[in-house]
C-alpha cells in the first residue's frame, strides 16, 4: 500500500511532507502534482524530509507526496556502454526525444532500452544451482562480452532457461524453482555497496600513459587517487587523457556539477576519440554520467553514487574499471546546500560534519575484488577536486588527501608556463610505491625502483638548488650543483613533460619510460664521472648526446629499444674536455 503525504514546507530541493508514517529512509516519492522525483532523507515521527532531483519551482504547500516504497536504484544490463546518462541514470538521448533540448519536469523514461534485442547465449542449463553473481550467460556488446549476471540476493536451482536467441531486457530468460524471474537485467539500490567475497591486496599498476604518474606517483589497480587544483590547472583533460590511455576494461566517467561547456567538450570528443586497445570508438567502453552545474543539486549528490554503482556491476563480471568522478567539489557543495536547506548545523566552511564519512564512503566502494563468482575485478576510482582559489587547506581537499593513497597536485603556475601535465612533483604523493616494487622489479627491471629513487633524489635536490639561484644567481654554484640543475631541467621538460597533440608522446608505457630515464641517470653518472676528471659543465652540455636524450620522448615505441641502446652506448664514451 502506498504512503501518501502532503508537501508542508519547500526549500529549494529539499521538501518537507507530513502524513509519511510507515516510509522509510532513502525510500523514492513522487513529489507533487507533476510526480517530481524525490528521495527521503530524513524522518522525524510522520514527516519526511525529501530531497527532490528536479526543479522544485511552481510546487504548493498541500500538494501530495506519494512514497514508492523503493530505494534509488540503477538497472544493470546490457546497453549502458555507449550511453550517455543524467545523474539518476535517465538517458539523455531518451529525454531529448521525448521532451527536447530541456528536461521536461516529472519526465519518466526507463535507463535500458525496452526495444533493443541482444543475441543472448546461456552457459547454464535446467537443474543446475546458481547463486549470486554467477553469470548465466553472455551477451555481445561492441566488442564487450556482457555477462549476465544473477543479482547478488538471489540464489537457487535452474527451473527453466531460454535457448539461444534473441530477447528484450524484459524478457524472461531463466526461472527459478522458487518463482525467481531472471531478465537480461536488474535493478541495484545506488547506495548500497554491492557484495563482494573478500578484498585483495593491491599488487598491480594502474597504468595511465603518463610517465609523471605511472613512475614517480604510481597508482594500483583498485587504488584511489585525487587530481586537486585552482581552475584551468588541467583537471578534466588530465582525467580524459587516463580514461583513453589507461589500462581500465571500463570507463566510467561521471562529470558532477561541472561547467555545461566542460560537459559538452566531453559529449562531443569522447565518441569521436579511437580507443587505443581495439581501435573502435573510445565510448564503446564507456558509460558517461552527466549532471551540469545547472541541473537541480540533488541529483548532482546522487550521481557519483550512480557512477560507482555502475562501475561495481562491471567489477563483479571480472572486469577492471576506472572511475573519473569531476569533480567531488560539486558534490560536496550540493551536500552543503541540501544540509543548509534543512537547517543542519554547519561545520567547517558550511560543509555538513558527515562530509569527511560521505568521502571514505564513496572512495571505500573501490578495490581490488574477488567477486561472487571467484572471479578478479577492480574499481580504481580517480577524484577530481576543485578547492577555491587553489587553497588546498580547505575541508574537501583535506578529507580527500586522508583518504585517498595518491595526491597529485595540480599547479596553476605550471598550467601557465605551459608545463603539462602540470602536476606539482614536490606537492604529490604516493602510498603505492612500495606496495609495487615486486611488480616493478619482476615486469620492468631488476633495478627499476633504484632508478625511480634517484630521480626523485634529483628532483628534490633541484628545487633546493633553485631556491639558492632565485637568492643569490647561478654564479655562486659549484660545477656539480649546476649539473643537478641541468640533469633536472632535463627529467622536468623532457621526461615529466608531455605533449598530448603528439601521437607518440601523448601516452608512454612504463618500457619507454624506464628507458628514457635509464638514459637520464646514466647521462648524470658519466657527467659527474666527466667533473671529477677535470671536465667543466660547459663542457658535459657541449655533447650531442644531449640533444638524444632530449628527443626521446618522440621515438615510437618499436623504435625506441634500439635508440636507447645506441645512447646508452654514446653517454658511456664519455664527454670530450675542451683544451
Amino acid at each position: 500500500m502506498a504512503i501518501e503525504g502532503t508537501i508542508q514546507r519547500i526549500s529549494g530541493p529539499a521538501v518537507i511532507a507530513r502524513g509519511m508514517m510507515g516510509a522509510r529512509m532513502f525510500d523514492i516519492v513522487r513529489v507533487g502534482n507533476e510526480k517530481l522525483v524525490g528521495e527521503i532523507i530524513r524522518l522525524d515521527g510522520d514527516t519526511a524530509f525529501v530531497q527532490v532531483y528536479e526543479e522544485t519551482g511552481g510546487l504548493k504547500v498541500g500538494e501530495p507526496v506519494v512514497s514508492t516504497g523503493l530505494p534509488l536504484a540503477v538497472e544493470l544490463g546490457p546497453g549502458m556502454l555507449n550511453g550517455i546518462f543524467d545523474g539518476i541514470q535517465r538517458p539523455l538521448d531518451k529525454i531529448n526525444e521525448a521532451s527536447g533540448t530541456y528536461i521536461d519536469r516529472g519526465i519518466t523514461v526507463n535507463s535500458l532500452s525496452r526495444e533493443t534485442k541482444w543475441a543472448f547465449t546461456p552457459q547454464v542449463s535446467v537443474g543446475d544451482e546458481v547463486k549470486g553473481g554467477q553469470a548465466i550467460g553472455t551477451v555481445p556488446e561492441f566488442s564487450f562480452t556482457h555477462k549476465i549476471l544473477v543479482p547478488p540476493n538471489v540464489s537457487g536451482k535452474i527451473k527453466t532457461i531460454v535457448g539461444k536467441g534473441e530477447y528484450t531486457v524484459e524478457d524472461v530468460i531463466a526461472t527459478l524453482e522458487d518463482g525467481t524471474e531472471l531478465k537480461l537485467y536488474h535493478a541495484w539500490p545506488v547506495r548500497q555497496a554491492r557484495p563482494v567475497q573478500q578484498k585483495l591486496d593491491p599488487v598491480t599498476p594502474f597504468l595511465t600513459g603518463m610517465r609523471i604518474l605511472d613512475v614517480l606517483f604510481p597508482l594500483t589497480m583498485g587504488g584511489t587517487a585525487a587530481i586537486p587544483g585552482p581552475f584551468g590547472s588541467g583537471k578534466t583533460v588530465t582525467q580524459q587523457s587516463i580514461a583513453k590511455y589507461g589500462n581500465a576494461d571500463i570507463v566510467v566517467y561521471v562529470g558532477c556539477g561541472e561547467r555545461g561547456n566542460e560537459m559538452t567538450d566531453v559529449l562531443v570528443e569522447f565518441p569521436e576519440l579511437e580507443d587505443p586497445q581495439t581501435g573502435n570508438p573510445l565510448m564503446h567502453r564507456t558509460v558517461l554520467i552527466a549532471n551540469t552545474s545547472n541541473m537541480p543539486v540533488a541529483a548532482r549528490e546522487a550521481s557519483i553514487y550512480t557512477g560507482i554503482t555502475l562501475a561495481e556491476y562491471f567489477r563483479d563480471q571480472g572486469y577492471r574499471v576506472s572511475v573519473m568522478a569531476d569533480s567531488t567539489s560539486r558534490w560536496a557543495e550540493a551536500l552543503r546546500e541540501i544540509a543548509s536547506r534543512l537547517e543542519e548545523m554547519p561545520a567547517e566552511e558550511g560543509y555538513p560534519p558527515y562530509l569527511a564519512s560521505r568521502l571514505a564512503a564513496f572512495y571505500e566502494r573501490g578495490g581490488r575484488v574477488t567477486t561472487l563468482a571467484g572471479e578478479q575485478g577492480a574499481v580504481s576510482i580517480i577524484g577530481a577536486v576543485s578547492p577555491a582559489g587553489g587553497d588546498f587547506s580547505e575541508p574537501v581537499t583535506q578529507s580527500t588527501l586522508r583518504i585517498t593513497g595518491c595526491f597529485w597536485a595540480l599547479d596553476a603556475s605550471l598550467a601557465r608556463r605551459r608545463h603539462f601535465p602540470a602536476i606539482n612533483w614536490n606537492r604529490s604523493y604516493t602510498l603505492f610505491a612500495d606496495i609495487l616494487e615486486p611488480w616493478y622489479r619482476e615486469n620492468v627491471a631488476e633495478d627499476y625502483p633504484e632508478l625511480r629513487a634517484q630521480a626523485v633524489a634529483l628532483l628534490q635536490r633541484e628545487a633546493e638548488l633553485q631556491e639558492v639561484v632565485q637568492l643569490v644567481g647561478p654564479d655562486a654554484l659549484q660545477d656539480n650543483e649546476r649539473l643537478i640543475i641541468e640533469i633536472g631541467r632535463i627529467l622536468r621538460q623532457d621526461f615529466l613533460q608531455q605533449n598530448g597533440f603528439d601521437p607518440v608522446d601523448a601516452s608512454c608505457s612504463l618500457s619507454k619510460a624506464y628507458g628514457m630515464l635509464q638514459m637520464i641517470i646514466a647521462l648524470n653518472d658519466q657527467a659527474r664521472r666527466a667533473l671529477d676528471a677535470g671536465a667543466t659543465v660547459d663542457d658535459v652540455l657541449k655533447s650531442p648526446v644531449i640533444e638524444r636524450v632530449n628527443r626521446a620522448r618522440y621515438v615510437p615505441e618499436d623504435e625506441f629499444a634500439a635508440y636507447k641502446e645506441a645512447t646508452l652506448k654514446e653517454i658511456a664514451q664519455g664527454f670530450a674536455v675542451a683544451a
